[in-house]
């Protein structure tokens, strides 16, 4: 399937999935974001990056606040950046999270 994710910049990211479980993330770096799927309607909770996407959000400290801020099923996409140090998947981050009123993560 596929989402595509627009920022603030208006860049448009082009994300994997979304997932039901993590098993179909990999560990490699990107940037992940954490879905709420009610109603056929997908609603973004949380963003984040790592260099270990599959790692990061199986052991993820905000995994809480998903649950509590998601009654239905949570979900999983990635866009992940081979070519992007951490500098370049944080922008990707901020750029996504300063688009969307997301209820887990800084602001």
């Amino acid at each position: 399937m596929g989402l595509k994710v627009e920022g603030c910049s208006g860049e448009k990211y082009s994300f994997e999935g979304p997932y039901r479980n993590t098993n179909d993330l990999e560990d490699r770096s990107g940037v992940y974001l954490i879905i709420c799927y009610v109603d056929e309607k997908y609603y973004p909770i949380d963003v984040g990056e790592s260099k270990n996407v599959k790692s990061r959000v199986e052991t993820h400290d905000r995994a809480q606040c998903w649950k509590k801020n998601c009654k239905n099923e949570i979900m999983y996409s990635v866009y992940y950046t081979p070519n992007k140090q951490q500098p370049g998947r944080k922008e990707v981050e901020q750029d996504i999270r300063c688009k969307y009123s997301l209820p887990c993560g800084d602001r």
